[in-house]
């Protein structure tokens, strides 16, 4: 197993204190409004790698590691959707650069949500990649008897993964997770699998992906509650490829405003890592606009 932290040319890597838990996270990019990534699952701030240099070009771009994720903490403690809010909260005020245009990826979705319904001073705009919500219908995916993925169930039951998972990154990232989800030959390569494998194989390593799929499976009334009180009133991007207009369905019932939308055709579940041209064109247009108003 590598132990070697994969680098990007011009991209620095930080470590801050926040909200009781210690979060890496990278920077680029001098000029221009900020840019907030934050990756899904089986994934790091890496998924964005490819993605990073592009938006770099003309904005400041940030790219997080989840607690309980990549090169963060992964000491005890809650790693739960709401207390990952917490965090993306406090660091977007430790780097003085809000609001930022809030980018969130797969199961990243309840906590983006959580961040731009509760502190919407932190946030200029939301684009949601191949992302649903609990207590909209995300929890169908679990549901194997309907087409869900087992590893959802498996992730969220207590003391599980450990016993199946850790010791079995190479063959669970390598071997089943990214092949299952990716339709873009070659895309995910063998740099990209090491790097994942290295940060889910550190002692804890699978603790973000539990909270947040145990989350996913509790937390819907209480979702459905905070879009009620407080739907989104930013400007909201759905991009979608593997899961269609999931992302633009989800993304419409918690919005005030109808989202735009982007379906990539031919395009697994890892946008940024199968299509990172394709995502930077949309996000750049996207966020482009909101500047210019």
């Amino acid at each position: 197993m590598s132990t070697s932290v994969a680098r990007v040319a011009g991209v620095t890597h930080h470590t801050v204190a926040v909200n009781g838990t210690e979060l890496h996270f990278v920077s680029a990019g001098e000029a221009g409004s900020p840019i907030l990534l934050v990756h899904g699952f089986p994934e790091s701030w890496w998924a964005f790698h490819k993605v990073i240099p592009l938006l770099a070009e003309t904005h400041r771009v940030f790219a997080v590691d989840l607690r309980g994720f990549g090169d963060s903490s992964h000491a005890d403690g809650n790693y739960g959707s709401a207390t990952s809010a917490d965090d993306l909260h406090e660091l977007i005020a430790h780097l003085g650069v809000g609001p930022v245009h809030l980018t969130g990826q797969d199961i990243s979705g309840g906590t983006v949500f959580r961040l731009a319904a509760t502190h919407p001073e932190d946030v200029l705009s939301l684009t949601a990649i191949e992302m649903g919500l609990a207590g909209f219908g995300l929890e169908s995916f679990a549901d194997v008897t309907r087409g869900g993925s087992w590893h959802i169930g498996v992730l969220a039951a207590d003391g599980i993964p450990e016993i199946l998972l850790a010791g079995r990154e190479q063959e669970f990232l390598g071997g089943w997770a990214f092949p299952a989800m990716t339709a873009v030959q070659g895309s995910v390569t063998d740099e990209d699998v090491t790097e994942f494998v290295r940060v889910y194989a550190r002692p804890g390593g699978w603790r973000g992906a539990v909270g947040l799929y145990t989350s996913m499976l509790s937390e819907g009334e209480e979702l459905q509650a905070l879009a009620t009180s407080a739907p989104l009133i930013i400007p909201t991007l759905a991009v979608g490829s593997f899961g269609g207009s999931f992302t633009e369905t989800t993304l419409n019932q918690v919005s005030v405003k109808p989202s735009q939308s982007v379906l990539l055709e031919g395009v697994g579940h890892h946008v940024a890592l199968e299509a990172p041209d394709a995502l930077a064109t949309a996000v750049l247009e996207f966020v482009g606009a909101i500047d210019e108003m």
